[in-house]
């Protein structure tokens, strides 16, 4: 049992430091509140670790309800099944395309190592436009 105080009590004087940096009284009240919350609760089942499941029984419910989003490498596996790279597309373009037909909230940089790997795959090949200098892709 004094392990069990020994380690709480360590816990305790870490949060202290960051609970301290808040300058509002209110937000530290608020904070103190939750963690005496969450530690009551853990407690009770026999576990006292902030970031345990047990603790976050929330988060699992509206996770289960949420639809989980297709990743860039899926949708870009998807687009080469269909006739898109059979022209030249920039990353951009691409970018732009899967965003609006995907429901997606892809970024340039989440493709670009994605477009890197399949040109050396051999399913797409790109070349340096003339235009901006910049690449563009097409099916291989």
């Amino acid at each position: 049992m004094s392990k069990h105080i020994e380690k709480l009590k360590k816990e305790l004087i870490e949060l202290a430091a960051i609970v301290n940096s808040f300058k509002s009284e209110a937000v530290q009240v608020r904070i103190l509140d939750r963690l005496l919350d969450l530690l009551t609760e853990s407690t009770n089942k026999h576990e006292y670790e902030f970031g345990t499941k047990n603790s976050h029984s929330n988060d699992e419910s509206t996770a289960a309800t949420e639809p989980k989003k297709n990743g860039a490498t899926k949708i870009l596996h998807q687009l080469l099944q269909t006739d898109f790279f059979n022209e030249y597309r920039s990353i951009s373009e691409i970018v732009e395309y899967c965003n609006e037909h995907f429901n997606a909230d892809i970024k340039t940089t989440e493709l670009s190592g994605i477009l890197l790997k399949l040109v050396k795959e051999n399913r797409l090949k790109r070349e340096r436009s003339t235009e901006n200098n910049r690449f563009k892709y097409v099916r291989a």
